[in-house]
């Protein structure tokens, strides 16, 4: 299986400069098609001349506008953007986040096998009869373990190793 990573410092610096980009570029060319939308205009002037422009006659001066601007080829292509990129951002923000969730799965892991085999050593010192284990009490003065305590503690041990161990 594939292991996921997060989005290192300039892949995210990256993406956000490509959103900036996408903004500028969609802010162009609406600017751009502003003109189209005001059509074209033809009159007669004072001398007797058919006059075309893109702008609007003098005041007081009859004329028509020739082929009006064609409508929008998608209406609702800015939201559709504006959804596109929240989508994007939820994207980058769940990868984010699984990112973070992966990396406390691994320390959670590197935690467990610690204590796995820490609680392995300690069965083992109490399987070894030579060695005087000691354990502190309430107050904090150091006893050696019987042969009872022993046996009740290593089976404790092994039941946490069974049960948090198991693989």
């Amino acid at each position: 299986m594939a292991e996921a990573r997060a989005p290192n410092a300039g892949e995210r610096h990256a993406a956000a400069a490509l959103r900036r980009g996408l903004q500028v570029a969609v802010v162009a060319l609406l600017a751009a098609a502003l003109p189209a939308a005001a059509g074209l205009y033809k009159w007669t002037d004072a001398s007797g001349r058919t006059v075309y422009s893109d702008q609007p006659p003098p005041p007081g001066v009859k004329s028509e506008q020739m082929n009006a601007a064609p409508p929008p080829a998608n209406p609702n292509a800015i939201r559709e953007m504006a959804e596109q990129e929240a989508e994007l951002k939820k994207r980058q923000q769940d990868r984010v986040k699984q990112g973070e969730d992966e990396a406390k799965a691994r320390a959670d892991a590197g935690k467990r096998n610690t204590n796995c085999a820490s609680a392995k050593a300690q069965v083992q010192a109490l399987g070894e009869s030579q060695r005087v284990v000691y354990r502190y009490d309430e107050k904090g003065q150091r006893y050696a373990l019987d042969g009872p305590a022993r046996a009740r503690e290593q089976a404790e041990l092994q039941r946490w190793i069974a049960t948090n161990c198991a693989k």
